[in-house]
């Protein structure tokens, strides 16, 4: 009775969760271009296969005359496309089985996708994997085909279409099934410690092994903001007191989980799953806070392999071995976790409890394993390339790290005829910038120069450093060990170099100045044409002057000149000195002369004085 009530509990706390929620249904686009249906449609993603996120792909629908649930597979009939032709996609019903069988089948038989319709009018629902134990993990990660789930009305109308003889066309478009609003990604990934809950926990550790590495890099430059988050479920006030609360809750029965083998006699509880999730959000948040988000990724790969639960290993002993070995601080994490029989409330787990409520476009988070990209649920098959195209939907166009752009994840679009974008073979120099989505034609940047035009028809280089890229486009030519060339750094335009005449961008050919008679015409020049320019001779020893164009007397002619003109500075100074000296003889003269007629005034009249009378008039005898 007693494992009764605890398997009913745990099936409370599930529905608790999921029921008050809100749970938002991940679309893309289905546009048929068929006269009769001609429009865009709503589809549902399914939770499996592989979804071409940032693309589209395009074909026409079969529906078959027999199986056409797809319950069983397809012996008797191929849906392989022959060379040359549209993909095929299969029209099937929902109900009998499982929608995962559907499509394992429909890929067995070769169809490119499998479009599932609607046996009833409800709104769109994600097509899910099964949660029994007994699921097969292996079919459930080999399928590899996109799924889409329609409306029943949209549904009837393809099969009335195609009954009547019509070829249905449809494109299935993901472009815009996740935002990519600039350069960087954020996503989140909703996880578990468990190791012990059947084929999904499987899957999910799998996949943080094999998309560690990719994660580290994106994280690493930048290109990604991840964070990991876990779920947790309360415990009813009622049952808070009860056994089955007690083993599968902490901090009195405000987090819990399911018991990990479904079997509360045996193995671990519930509550030993939310410890090791608190550790690994507690791991998380340190690691973080030091500048190394990515080592989550490490603590969390490491602890699966060296801390499973069927070796008994799931202990907090082992996991204080690894987040040791990983050099992160063991005590700060042991302050974040804190006391889980405490009647408190733990910041990390009641973080986690609200950010499992939806916000804006992304719903309530009710499937385990979940990501969000872009705060938007990722709906697929959770593989590392199927991911990885889901995040490199996610950037803008043109932002994409180099990642994204390899073969393993995308076609390079560039190299089949250059993506019809313009190309100058000569200089290696295209418009045409691959991204994930497909290409852009856009003039580029190279070396610094930077290249205008429609990226289609033309690109021209611009700027004082075009010349540097296959010479601006103008004619360049070395011959007799010269280089010439067309190219002006500060003009758009080619033009011949002197020497030269011509258009500039084919040809520039040699003008011969001397048969032209443009240079070297004196009477004593002999010309001699040379690619480019010309030499001039003169005859009689003469000196030519290009710019007079004329002869003149060298050596001896030179050298008198030259002497004359030195002697006339120096006769020039010469005459300055004595002419000099001579107002300077004339300066002192005089001077000498004022100063002795003024001595000998104090004793004798000069003659330049009046005489002065030596005797009194005779009144005053």
């Amino acid at each position: 009775m007693g494992e009764k009530l605890g398997i009913l509990l745990c099936v409370w706390f599930m529905l608790w969760g999921f029921c008050v929620g809100r749970f938002v249904v991940e679309k893309n686009s289905l546009r048929v271009t068929s006269p009769s249906l001609k429009g865009a449609y709503e589809c549902a993603i399914g939770n499996f296969g592989v979804p071409q996120y940032g693309g589209t792909m395009g074909g026409i629908v079969v529906y078959p005359k027999t199986n056409q649930k797809a319950c069983k597979s397809f012996d008797d009939i191929s849906f392989k496309s022959k060379p040359g032709g549209l993909p095929t996609f299969l029209l099937v019903d929902r109900g009998d089985c499982y929608f995962t069988l559907k499509a394992w089948n429909a890929q067995n038989g070769g169809a490119a996708a499998i479009l599932v319709a609607d046996d009833r009018n409800e709104p769109l629902i994600t097509m899910d994997t099964p949660e029994e134990e007994k699921a097969d993990a292996d079919y459930l990660q080999n399928i590899t085909i996109p799924s889409a789930l329609i409306s029943k009305s949209v549904g009837d109308s393809i099969k009335k279409a195609l009954a009547s003889g019509e070829m249905v066309n449809i494109n299935l478009d993901w472009t815009e099934a996740l935002p990519h609003p600039d350069e960087r990604v954020e996503y989140e990934f909703w996880t578990n410690s468990n190791d012990e809950c059947g084929p999904k926990c499987d899957s999910q550790i799998d996949f943080v092994k094999n998309f560690k590495g990719a994660a580290q890099i994106l994280e690493k430059k930048g290109y990604t903001q991840f964070t990991p988050h876990y779920i947790t479920w309360y415990c009813p006030e009622a049952f808070i007191l009860s056994k089955q609360c007690k083993s599968q809750c902490i901090n009195h029965g405000r987090y819990c989980a399911p018991d990990p083998e479904q079997d509360f006699s045996r193995g671990y509880d519930g509550k030993d799953v939310v410890v090791q999730n608190l550790r690994q959000a507690c791991f998380y948040k340190v690691a973080n806070e030091s500048g190394k988000p990515w080592l989550w990724w490490d603590y969390v790969t490491d602890f699966a392999i060296r801390c499973p639960m069927n070796e008994k290993k799931y202990t907090e002993e082992c996991s204080n071995h690894v987040i040791q070995s990983l050099g992160v601080d063991l005590k700060e994490i042991e302050k974040c976790v804190g006391d889980p029989t405490a009647d408190v409330d733990n910041p990390v787990l009641k973080a986690e409890q609200e950010s499992q409520i939806g916000k804006g476009s992304r719903g309530d988070v009710t499937i385990l394993p979940t990501l969000v990209i872009n705060n938007r649920q990722y709906r697929g098959k959770l593989d590392k390339v199927a991911v990885l195209k889901a995040i490199c939907a996610g950037f803008e166009e043109t932002t994409e790290p180099a990642i994204c752009l390899s073969e393993d994840i995308e076609t390079n679009e560039c190299l089949n005829n250059n993506g019809g974008c313009w190309q100058d073979k000569a200089a290696n120099v295209t418009a045409c910038k691959d991204t994930f989505r497909g290409r852009v034609c856009e003039c580029p940047l190279v070396q610094g120069v930077k290249f205008v035009g429609d990226g289609y028809t033309y690109c021209e280089a611009s700027g004082a450093l075009h010349c540097g890229i296959n010479n601006g486009g103008c004619w360049k030519k070395t011959q007799d060990g010269r280089t010439y060339s067309a190219c002006v750094d500060d003009s758009k335009s080619c033009k011949c170099p002197p020497g030269f005449k011509g258009d500039g961008v084919h040809t520039c050919e040699d003008v011969d100045e001397c048969k032209e008679r443009r240079a070297c015409q004196c009477p004593e020049c002999s010309c001699k044409n040379t690619w480019g320019s010309y030499e001039c001779s003169c005859s009689y020893g003469l000196l030519y002057m290009q710019e007079h164009d004329i002869c003149i007397n060298s050596g001896k002619a030179n050298t008198a000149v030259s002497w004359s003109f030195v002697w006339i500075i120096i006769l020039g100074l010469a005459a300055a000195g004595v002419g000099g000296y001579a107002v300077y003889k004339y300066r002192i003269r005089r001077y000498m002369d004022s100063e002795i007629r003024a001595i000998m005034a104090q004793y004798m009249p000069l003659d330049n004085q009046g005489e002065v009378p030596n005797h009194l008039p005779h009144g005053n005898v």
